[in-house]
């Protein structure tokens, strides 16, 4: 599986479908048909997109929108929300956090209030598109990963320079218009 075959069948989950649990049926499905060693390259893949939004800047992007409710683990399943954005959004997202501001979903969050107002379902976040892989391949992945030399990142190991989330004044410096659509710049 290259990476165009990884892009194709995160977007063709998402077909005619937005609910989370019918994408990852369609998901499961495909990974189902293919050769188990593809379906290890599925979830390498994963891990290298993930790795590229594994950043401080990223998770305050994700604070903003989650209300400082982003943990290690809301962080984590939020990089993989952003992969089932699709390959055009991610690549968006991944060369600017502030280019979530302009991702559908996030202003209809924003537009909810705050994260109280939220359904479960509609946070940012998709954890099940972790486990795809190794459900499809009925468990070993770790293993046959570990024998290619592999190892999945399992938390953020964000890359970058750390800084207060909550402060205004760093919102407004690094993520301007996503802090401006949630009200929080100075």
């Amino acid at each position: 599986m290259d990476l165009n075959a990884f892009w194709a069948l995160v977007e063709s989950s998402g077909a005619e479908t937005s609910g989370r649990d019918e994408r990852l049926r369609r998901l499961t499905a495909a990974l189902a048909a293919l050769p188990r060693q593809e379906v290890a390259e599925f979830a390498v893949w994963l891990d290298r997109a993930r790795r590229r939004v594994d950043t401080w800047a990223h998770w305050q992007a994700a604070d903003v929108i989650c209300g400082g409710l982003c943990s290690d683990d809301g962080f984590f399943y939020f990089q993989a929300w952003l992969v089932g954005q699709g390959r055009a959004v991610f690549e968006a997202v991944a060369a600017s956090p502030d280019a979530l501001a302009d991702v559908p979903h996030v202003r209809v969050l924003a537009s909810r209030g705050g994260v109280h107002a939220w359904a479960d379902d509609e946070w940012p976040d998709w954890e099940d598109l972790d486990h795809v892989a190794d459900e499809v391949f009925e468990g070993g992945l770790d293993e046959e990963l570990a024998r290619r030399g592999v190892w999945l990142l399992t938390a953020p190991e964000p890359a970058g320079e750390q800084w207060d989330f909550a402060d205004p004044a760093e919102i407004s410096a690094r993520v301007p218009r996503l802090g401006a659509l949630f009200g929080k710049v100075a």
